[in-house]
């Protein structure tokens, strides 16, 4: 029998949420558990915390800490919940299994945490009771929490929690962080712990002193004895419905087939569907907001001064136009959150295990490669469960080439300015550029920089397949929605508050601060002045060399100063910030000498491969030191601008 929750002391209580990380002096509990057993989720529902979460390993790649009211009879508790890195056993593999054995056991006794919860996948229990097994041989008040019977239940397998707990020795919750259910129990478990003494040591008969291979195959004995004592299976070995659909979902020919058509449907899903929201955003900044920021400026006495040009035509026509985005960047985000949750996309990593091994990485680099296409930056912290140095190093130089989200304004807004019948065509395209883009830059720097490293055969747990939940797709998604907000809200404000700095300052002419028209600028002149270099591409117009300067800041800045820039031209102009399209088909009409097409694909190459944002440099620098940033910069520059100069002179050929 197994039970869902069990009520604390005190049937009242309810385990409640803090977003705030705790007090001061709050006793420390760990969560450590296997990768995609559920911790980072638990840890969530526990602290109301926005940890990233996904039903593939890897997903947890550093500390995370949030308060949790532990709720009893006597008052609550508030205690300092940390989110560890998974781990399979004590024994570090990788550098993030390295930073929870440190934090767990290698540290004094006084500076670890006061309990741990493990995390135990009940549809892997066998491999998750290793881990237990080793916490069990040091001083640690330890709670299991067991998470997945429901998929342990589809697999025939009945696991008994009374009898398990009686096999460990230690207090054992079922719960289904997906569905917040079982965190009272888990509440009163964890303060009953905290109150008791820190056990002593339960060691294997083995000893401390046994050779490695001796504790491992006792630990493992071990395991199977409780499971053997814990759980009874009908199944009789019978295929899963997961066994089923993985024989074609990583079938040589027909995965990758599936993962084309999956990402297909995805991007065509997002730019057909969001458009008619995005012209309504349009139409609603380039209107009304417009009107009522120049109106509210004229009734406070601003109307004629420089403050109105930044709030009209930077501030608005800026992050306006980024905002427009907003629906395309969320139905992407829901989309693939729900591909990420339905256990899907760990299969991508069987899938391009060829292609991974042909540039020397294993296939669970996909896995951070497939992160880049949301953000680099995280991407590049994943990087951190390869146990490899060398394969993290050529991942991470490789992670700038996949399109993360922020590129996707940019596509969206060109794709559907030039060829709209096709724009969710030409963004699916985008994506499979990058791809290629990953794979030949890894072949080059292999047989250049790393000719002796060689493969290793992939290891991954593949998770089952499950019904994707509306609660994880929907914390996921506005977890990538924020931070696409926050984007907005703050650097591309200060991006905008630049361009229209340098907008203001005459290098030029005789008009003043503010006065002075675009094209007489200090941000024209800089712009002017390596516009000479992208004319070889068919976009050499200072306006849209500004744009790829600004985009070094933030990807999506290419989008603001576009409409920035647009939105201030002179007053014979019949520019405003919902114009931007007819102005850029204008632009790309005149640099490419009449052929527009191959120019903006040209410049889509160029912003899908040159350097990522600060923020990317800032995450790669910190992962792999100044050199090998440096060494990524410019090979990251060289390799977009032969692209984008081949594209555009082969396409204006056949054009």
């Amino acid at each position: 029998m197994t039970t869902q929750d069990t009520a604390p002391a005190c049937p009242s209580c309810a385990s409640q949420a803090a977003k705030a990380q705790a007090a001061t002096g709050s006793p420390q509990v760990a969560l450590v558990g296997a990768p995609n057993s559920g911790k980072s989720t638990l840890f969530n529902a526990l602290t109301g915390a926005r940890r990233s979460v996904g039903n593939w390993p890897g997903t947890t790649v550093e500390v995370g800490e949030g308060g949790w009211f532990l709720q009893a009879c006597d008052g609550r508790r508030e205690v300092a919940l940390l989110d560890l890195p998974g781990a399979y056993s004590l024994d570090p593999a990788s550098p993030d299994e390295e930073l929870t054995r440190r934090l767990l056991v290698d540290v004094p006794a006084a500076d670890r945490p006061d309990a741990v919860v493990a995390v135990v996948d009940a549809a892997h229990l066998a491999r998750s009771l290793h881990l237990v097994a080793q916490l069990r041989e040091h001083s640690l008040r330890l709670v299991v929490a067991l998470t997945m019977t429901d998929l342990a239940a589809r697999r025939a397998v009945e696991i008994d929690d009374r009898a398990l707990e009686e096999a460990l020795g230690l207090p054992v919750v079922v719960v289904d962080p997906r569905r917040r259910t079982g965190t009272s129990a888990l509440d009163a478990a964890v303060d009953r712990v905290l109150d008791r003494p820190v056990p002593a040591p339960r060691p294997m008969a083995a000893g401390p002193e046994a050779d490695d291979l001796e504790l491992a195959d006792e630990r493992f004995a071990w395991a199977l004895d409780v499971v053997e004592r814990a759980t009874r299976s009908s199944g009789g070995g019978r295929r899963t419905w997961t066994d089923r659909i993985d024989r074609w979902a990583t079938a040589p020919v027909a995965g990758p087939l599936l993962f084309l058509a999956a990402m297909f449907v995805v991007f065509q899903t997002t730019t057909t569907v969001a458009a008619p929201f995005q012209d309504a955003l349009d139409t609603f900044f380039s209107g009304p907001v417009t009107n009522v920021a120049s109106a509210l400026l004229q009734a406070v006495g601003l109307g004629e001064t420089p403050l109105h040009g930044l709030v009209v035509n930077g501030l608005v026509a800026g992050v306006g136009m980024l905002l427009t985005f907003l629906p395309v960047m969320s139905l992407m985000f829901i989309l693939l959150s729900v591909l990420e949750d339905s256990g899907y996309m760990a299969r991508a990593a069987v899938v391009t295990d060829r292609m991974m091994r042909l540039i020397g990485l294993p296939g669970r680099a996909f896995l951070p490669l497939v992160v880049g296409f949301g953000c680099n930056v995280p991407a590049i912290s994943a990087t951190r469960a390869l146990p490899n140095a060398r394969h993290r190093i050529l991942t991470t130089l490789l992670i700038p080439f996949t399109s993360c989200s922020a590129r996707l304004t940019v596509y969206v807004l060109l794709a559907t300015t030039f060829m709209p019948a096709q724009a969710g065509l030409v963004v699916f395209g985008m994506y499979l550029v990058s791809i290629l883009l990953v794979v030949l830059v890894g072949l080059l720097l292999r047989r250049t920089l790393w000719r002796t490293m060689g493969g290793e055969p992939l290891m991954i747990d593949l998770p089952p397949y499950q019904r994707p939940t509306l609660g994880v797709v929907g914390l996921v998604s506005w977890i990538r929605v924020k931070g696409f907000l926050r984007t907005a809200g703050g650097i591309i404000v200060a991006a905008v508050t630049v361009v229209w700095l340098l907008q203001s300052v005459p290098v030029r002419g005789d008009a003043g601060f503010a006065e002075v028209p675009p094209g007489d600028s200090l941000y024209a002149a800089t712009a002017q002045a390596v516009s000479p270099a992208f004319e070889p591409a068919g976009f050499g117009q200072w306006q849209t060399t500004g744009a790829l300067m600004v985009g070094f800041v933030a990807k999506e800045a290419v989008v603001s100063s576009w409409a920035q820039t647009y939105a201030t031209q002179e007053p014979q102009s019949s520019s405003q910030p919902g114009a931007l399209a007819g102005e850029l088909r204008q632009a790309f009409e005149s640099s490419s000498g009449g052929h527009p097409i191959p120019a903006v694909l040209a410049f889509l190459v160029f912003i899908l491969a040159y350097t990522p944002c600060v923020a990317t440099l800032a995450a790669q620098k910190r992962e792999v030191g100044l050199r090998w940033t440096a060494v990524g910069i410019g090979v990251q520059l060289a390799v977009a601008w032969l692209l984008a100069v081949a594209v555009f002179q082969l396409g204006r050929l056949i054009s």
